[in-house]
């Protein structure tokens, strides 16, 4: 699961999760600068999300979209949703995703909401447990992402057909 996908033969959707305003305190005073969380996917199981930090709002943008094309994981879909339950951390912050039936439609924050659309995901259920901070609930988010398996990918790697499982 640790190969890179090429960004460049995707046509991917680009996602502001979040920008905020942070500052550094030097000797001379405070300098200002901006974090951007960015999410990045075709809406057809490859989704990404990158960090970008700058002096000013569209270049800390730039870098996080940067990052984000360098970040692309592969989620395993059944049909529009999810093959199973998981629960995915990172840090403090800690993400439920539950797969749905068709006509649900995507319950979930804006944080965990704006990576699962940019996946492709369409019906699925997800709660934050703990922490709300975007930034650790995105990364919980494509922890629980790349945890997901569908029948078929697990009886391969256990080298027996889908109905021993």
């Amino acid at each position: 699961m640790a190969k890179n996908i090429d960004s460049t033969t995707l046509e991917l959707v680009e996602k502001l999760v979040k920008t905020k305003r942070v500052s550094k305190t030097v000797k001379g005073g405070r300098i200002a600068s901006f974090a951007s969380i960015m999410v990045v996917g075709d809406g057809a199981g490859h989704v990404g999300y990158g960090l970008g930090k700058a002096a000013e709002v569209p270049e800390a943008i730039r870098k996080g979209m940067e990052d984000a094309k360098k970040n692309i994981i592969k989620v395993s879909l059944k049909g529009t949703t999810i093959p199973h339950e998981v629960i995915g951390e990172y840090g403090a912050g800690k993400v439920l995703l539950k797969p749905a039936p068709e006509g649900t439609g995507i319950i979930a924050g804006g944080t965990v909401r704006a990576v699962l659309e940019a996946a492709g995901i369409k019906n699925i259920r997800a709660k934050c447990l703990r922490s709300s901070n975007p930034t650790n609930v995105v990364k919980a988010t494509f922890e629980a992402l790349r945890q997901l398996r569908t029948a078929e990918e697990v009886a391969e790697m256990r080298g027996k057909s889908v109905d021993e499982l």
